[in-house]
């Protein structure tokens, strides 16, 4: 069932506040999908989910390798029978306040703050679509 990914149900919504581990899908530079277990924080009201993640990571070289335009990706969760699915264009931030702004989502999200990485970065999705049933 599509949602709007600004102005999604109060399921819908709750149903992202809750600790579940999500999967990311980002494409290789040769078109074929690369899906990792993550993070993911939703941010309805400015449109964007985030995951924070090592530079280093191959994630990180997906988007990247996307160009300027940032690369067409999904994050998704599942609980039984309830699931959501978001859509929209990652690109990578770097900057500090970017970098703990998403942290302190992250940690809001799942009860804990990560160990401090000075090569942490984040994949920031502004967000196109939405499903689930939730």
């Amino acid at each position: 069932m599509a949602t709007d990914p600004r102005n999604p149900t109060d399921s819908y919504l709750s149903f992202w506040r809750e600790y579940h581990m999500c999967t990311l899908t980002t494409p290789r530079p040769d078109g074929t999908p690369h899906v990792v277990a993550v993070g993911v924080t939703y941010d309805p009201g400015n449109g964007l989910a985030r995951v924070i993640t090592n530079k280093h990571s191959r994630k990180v070289a997906n988007v990247l390798a996307a160009g300027p335009e940032g690369a067409r990706v999904a994050v998704c969760q599942v609980d039984k029978g309830r699931w959501a699915t978001l859509e929209g264009v990652a690109r990578i931030r770097t900057e500090a306040e970017t970098v703990a702004d998403a942290v302190a989502r992250y940690a809001e999200r799942y009860g804990r703050t990560p160990t401090p990485n000075p090569d942490r970065v984040v994949i920031e999705i502004a967000l196109t679509r939405a499903m689930g049933r939730a």
